[in-house]
This record gives structure tokens, sequence and C-alpha cells, in this order.
């Protein structure tokens, strides 16, 4: 029985998909003030993922990374439609954002927007549906 050297493959996907889910936060944080967002995040952190399926195995990932992506899908859709029923909550327009600048201790002075909990939702969601897509169409034979 032949049995491929992955050793580049798996080594290489080590290191990229630690850059992947770096880029991916980026895109994630700053998808409210330039371009990026939750969507774009949620598909990059889903190339990490199944990068790391297509070189370690189903069985690897899942031990490493015990989620059930189907889940994720409502949860997801959850976060982002809390966002439009709070607009309701404080009496503004459906999906209105509002902003403030708030002092962290190690960070200093940063914005906080709610746009960024959409987001999540939207990051959420997407991740959960690729994955699962994807998977889905792995297993089936």
């Amino acid at each position: 029985m032949y049995k491929p050297n992955d050793l580049i493959l798996r080594t290489t996907t080590s290191l990229i998909a630690f850059i992947l889910f770096g880029f991916a936060i980026y895109l994630l944080l700053a998808g409210h003030n330039a371009p990026g967002g939750g969507f774009v995040g949620g598909l990059v952190t889903s190339g990490a993922i199944l990068l790391m399926y297509m070189s370690y195995g189903i069985e690897v990932v899942d031990k490493v990374l015990p989620i059930n992506f189907r889940t994720l899908i409502p949860v997801g859709l959850l976060i982002a439609l809390s966002t439009g029923i709070g607009s309701f909550v404080f009496d503004v327009p459906f999906l209105s954002q509002t902003y403030g600048y708030f002092t962290i201790p190690i960070f200093g002075e940063i914005e906080l927007a709610t746009a960024m909990i959409f987001d999540l939702g939207v990051f959420v969601t997407v991740l959960g549906v690729t994955v699962t897509i994807i998977l889905s169409i792995a297993n089936d034979q």
C-alpha cells in the first residue's frame, strides 16, 4: 500500500494556517472601517480549517477543534439578528449602529462599534456554512 510523503504539506500547513487565522482576525476587526468584515473573515478562517482537514485528516482535526460547525449557523444568525432587535429596544431605525471610544489598559484608546457584533454574527454563520458544505461534499461517497 502506497502512503504519500506529506511531511512538507503538514509542516507548511501549520505556518500557513497560523497566518490565515491572524489575517482573518484582522479582517474581522477592521471590517467596519476598512475592506473586510465578517464575510471575508469567515471565508479565510474556513479556508484555514479546510487546509488543516486536507493535510491532517478528519480524525486529527476533530480532536484539536471539537466544534460542530453545523451548530455555528444558527448561533451566528442569532447574533446577527440580535443586533437588529437591539435597535428596536433603543428606539432607533433597524440595524442602526453606534460607536464610542474606550480606553483599554494595554491598547489605549480604541473605537468600539455595534457593527462589530453584526460582523461577528456574519463571521460565525459563514464559517459554519462553508465548513459544513465542504465537509458534507468530502464525506459523500
